[in-house]
């Protein structure tokens, strides 16, 4: 798992929570002695690059590897001048499209109203997209997955203990077949 993120401060917060899971772990590992799992085997899958994904994403990525995309919380630059920052747009839908392999999920959650019906009316309007609601994800065996998106973020842990709303919008990268 990579994660791409432009700001300093969220990118150095993000390698430094990651340096601690790692040091946990392997402190747990040791203390229980576990054969089963080499020492420094935790989270070394995860890791985060301070870059914009919004120009540098097929830079990362080839064509169809990528099996998820996450836009967790996204910044949702209120705004109508400011709306041709936001993470989804129809040219970045291109260079997901591009990165994202047919039949991979891009999950999107947001504790903005307006934000989530931008979200998702690009998604749905993009040809290389279709909607996949909550429960035939978690039919799939992706709940866990879907969990975590909502609870995992610092920001939907906020939102959480607000007592805020969540919307979540999940979307199916489909093959089309030239003809």
């Amino acid at each position: 798992m990579l994660g791409l993120e432009i700001r300093v401060q969220v990118s150095q917060y993000v390698q430094d929570r990651i340096a601690a899971l790692r040091v946990n772990a392997a402190s747990e590992a040791a203390a229980a002695s576990s054969a089963e799992c080499p020492q420094n085997a935790h989270y070394q899958n995860v890791s985060i690059v301070r870059a914009n994904a919004m120009k540098f994403l097929p830079n990362y990525f080839a064509k169809h590897s990528l099996s998820s995309l996450f836009f967790l919380f996204p910044d949702p630059h209120f705004k109508s001048r400011k709306h041709k920052a936001r993470i989804i747009s129809p040219t970045l839908l291109a260079e997901y499209a591009y990165a994202l392999r047919p039949g991979g999920i891009v999950y999107t959650i947001t504790d903005v109203k307006d934000l989530h019906d931008w979200m998702r009316s690009h998604l749905e309007a993009f040809p290389l997209f279709t909607y996949v609601d909550e429960e035939t994800l978690r039919a799939e065996g992706k709940g866990p997955i879907i969990d975590a998106v909502f609870t995992s973020t610092e920001e939907g842990k906020k939102v959480e203990r607000n007592k805020g709303d969540k919307w979540l919008a999940c979307f199916r990268r489909i093959q089309v077949e030239r003809q």
